[in-house]
Formats: C-alpha cells, sequence, structure tokens
C-alpha cells in the first residue's frame, strides 16, 4: 500500500526539521559574533560562519554562481523526495524517516542560500587542534537521513522482502 496522503506526517517531520534550523540560525546569528567561537565544551564550540559553497565550504569561493547551481540543486531533489514520499510504500518507515529528514535539511538551507545568498553555520566540532567544518542542523539531519538510508539499504530492504515472501507476493 502507497503512503499517499500518509505521507503528510513525514512532511510535517521535514517542516520541524525546518523550522528547528531556521531557530537556530536565527539564535546563532544573534547571539554570536561572527567567527569568534563560544566554547561549549573542550572539543565542542558555537562559531557563527557564513557558507557560500556547498558541504565543507566545497566552492565558496567560486565567484557567485554556485548559489543558484546549489539552489536549483536542492529544489530539484527536494522535488523528488516529495514525490518518493508520497509513492513508496507505507511499510517502509525507516526509509520515509530518513528522507524527511533529508528534505528538511535540504529546504532549510535551501531558504538561507535564496533569501541570505548564503548557509548559516554554528556548530564547531573538534579535537586536538584538528577541525570539522562548522555545520548547522540542516546539514546534521540530512547527515542521519543519509546514514539512515545507509542503514535502510543494508538491513530494512530484508524485512520487507521477507514479508513480501510470506504474504506470497515476492
Amino acid at each position: 500500500m502507497r503512503n499517499g496522503w500518509y505521507s503528510l506526517r513525514w512532511y510535517a517531520l521535514a517542516v520541524l526539521v525546518i523550522v528547528l534550523d531556521q531557530y537556530t540560525k536565527l539564535l546563532a546569528e544573534s547571539g554570536l559574533d561572527y567567527g569568534r567561537p563560544v566554547e561549549v565544551f573542550s572539543w565542542f564550540n558555537l562559531t557563527l560562519q557564513y557558507n557560500t559553497g556547498a558541504a565543507f565550504s566545497f566552492l565558496s569561493d567560486a565567484g557567485g554562481w554556485q548559489r543558484y547551481f546549489f539552489s536549483a540543486v536542492a529544489l530539484l531533489i527536494s522535488v523528488a523526495l516529495v514525490i518518493w514520499l508520497y509513492t513508496m510504500p507505507r511499510a517502509d518507515k525507516l526509509l520515509a524517516a530518513a528522507l524527511a529528514l533529508i528534505l528538511g535539511g535540504a529546504l532549510g538551507n535551501l531558504w538561507d542560500r535564496l533569501v541570505l545568498g548564503h548557509v548559516v553555520d554554528f556548530i564547531s566540532v573538534h579535537y586536538g587542534g584538528y577541525y570539522f567544518p562548522a555545520f548547522n542542523l540542516a546539514d546534521a539531519a540530512i547527515s542521519v537521513g543519509a546514514a539512515l538510508m545507509i542503514f535502510d539499504s543494508l538491513f530494512g530492504g530484508q524485512g520487507r522482502k521477507q514479508s513480501k515472501e510470506e504474504l506470497g507476493t515476492g
């Protein structure tokens, strides 16, 4: 059975990601000075940064065209995810949650790109002088969603295949 209107719950999860992402970015912009780290733990800072590129500031110094390119890519992927969530089998809950997290993260960063011209990052994790690139909640949602997709492709598909075989449909 297809998701159909049941996909609204997954769209709601995506909207929750967008709202939390935008709220935390607003807090970061209003409470942090650009580029000045605020230590939370010895390995974790809050540091306001702007990213005009893609993940890990890829192409951030490309001259401006990347804003429109990454916006178009995010929009196309988001449309595909909306359709996929609507048409996928209702039983694929883990995959649906993964897609909703990715959708919410993609739209959260797309909003920044379209409205601000850059993505607001503020989470900085480091260890012994090695810094992971700054990120935000949208990036975290995309990463968790991607990890869940990998997990689902490795382990979730077996359960769906077994269920279909038990029902005599596979």
